[in-house]
């Protein structure tokens, strides 16, 4: 009748083979293998399969991993007469005791699922035991970034059992500095992978005690063409572009203003774009540097010409007093003329201020009426006169400050850029 009873529990399940050949019904399994004696060793190989993404605002990285455990469990023995391992899934896991290792310092992780959850545990006759999980982490990288874009990161990804310390489990890498490997063809958009390493060490909680920690340390180098092409060489430009300024004559005001504010606002945008894709950090970078001297090099610009102009114009009253007339008529030469009315003047002429304007279109009006009377060759001779000496009026319009600025600016801008990239590479 006992015997019958059994068979009619329906809230007892019969375990399956596998079980009964690990006897896992006969052993508690909430107890880590030799509980009470010496700390169980458990082996670690990790297998790096990629490396996701790096996030410079996050400061995280995304990897993904086999992570495969090594231990003896004597409960798990089994008679075996061709000495053969058994696998099995993810079924059995629980059910069974297994290390407690987490990922130090992860925002998120998790066990692929695809199509089946990707954990594998293989049993051998004498009690050895391997768990393997295929596992994406995101975790912590404390990055330094005084020297983005010239920078190299250093990142750990850090394992360690959250229950057992070293009194109750010991973890260790497996096969050594060997115990790493990655596949070949891992590769980023933005860094170049230098090395990957090995390493372990302890880690003290003050409530629980010391525990065995692992890390899988990797070197980061940073690309530098794609920050070339879209910061470095623009603000290059830019600075450059400023420097024409010092080539156009000190009495075009709209071309030298607009040409200092356009300059500086581009290089604005410049240094807005590369903050808005960077953490908020504290410290100057080494590209904040870069940008800023090659800022203060345009702004200097606007500032050079707002000096030769203040000068140009004090100079010019000087003069103007110094030719200046009983009767209030001053005497200006033809490059000054020009530079006031928009005309050029082959002779020097005495102009009243005031009526520069009236002259020019009655200059025009003269030479529209020669035109038509076909005798407009003296206007041609002043035209061609004009254009062949376009270069020498302008150098020796100059103010001594433009012919000092293009030689001070460029040689202190290379002579930066030198001690820049001599610094930093």
């Amino acid at each position: 009748r006992e015997i019958k009873m059994r068979k009619l529990d329906s809230t007892k399940v019969r375990p399956l083979k596998s079980e009964q050949l690990l006897r896992i019904e006969d052993h508690d399994f909430a107890l880590r293998p030799g509980f009470g004696g010496s700390p169980i060793p458990v082996g670690i190989d990790v297998q790096v399969e990629s490396i996701d993404s790096i996030s410079e605002v996050d400061m995280d990285f995304t990897m993904t991993l086999y992570l495969r455990h090594y231990w003896k469990d004597e409960r798990l023995s089994f008679h075996s007469n061709k000495n053969k391992s058994m696998t099995f899934d993810g079924r059995l896991i629980k059910k069974i005791w297994v290390p407690d290792v987490f990922f130090v310092h992860s925002k998120r992780s998790f066990i692929h699922d695809t199509t089946v959850e990707n954990v594998m545990l293989r049993v051998y006759p004498d009690g050895n035991v391997l768990f393997s999980l295929r596992i994406t982490v995101s975790a912590m990288c404390f990055m330094d970034f005084s020297r983005f874009p010239l920078d190299t990161q250093n990142c750990s990804l850090e394992l360690e059992s959250y229950a057992y310390n070293e009194d109750d489990l010991m973890l260790y890498w497996k096969h050594g500095n060997k115990s790493l490997s990655t596949d070949e063809h891992i590769s980023l958009s933005q860094f170049f992978i230098e090395e990957f390493s090995a390493s372990s060490g302890l880690a003290f909680y003050s409530s629980t005690g010391w525990y065995n920690r692992l890390f899988i340390n990797f070197a980061l180098r940073r690309h530098i063409f794609f920050f070339v092409l879209q910061s470095y060489f623009p603000a290059m430009l830019m600075v450059m572009l400023s420097w024409v300024s010092f080539w156009i004559d000190r009495r075009a005001v709209p071309a030298r203003v607009s040409l200092g504010i356009t300059t500086v606002l581009t290089m604005s945008t410049i240094m807005t774009g590369v903050s808005a894709s960077m953490p908020q950090v504290s410290y100057i970078k080494a590209v904040d540097v870069y940008l800023w001297i090659s800022f203060l090099f345009v702004f200097l610009s606007v500032i050079e010409y707002a000096a030769v102009n203040y000068l140009t114009t004090i100079e010019e009253r000087k003069q103007l007093k110094k030719r200046g007339k009983a009767s209030g008529m001053y005497s200006i030469d033809a490059v000054q003329a020009m530079a006031f009315d928009g005309c050029f003047h082959d002779t020097d002429v005495d102009m009243d201020l005031p009526s520069f304007s009236d002259r020019c279109e009655e200059n025009e009006t003269r030479a529209g009426a020669a035109s038509v009377s076909n005798a407009d060759t003296p206007r041609m001779k002043r035209k061609r006169s004009l254009k062949g000496n376009v270069g020498r009026i302008i150098l020796q319009n100059n103010h001594v400050i433009d012919t000092y600025s293009r030689i001070i600016f460029p040689s202190v801008y290379i002579v930066f850029n030198f001690f820049y990239w001599g610094l930093y590479i």
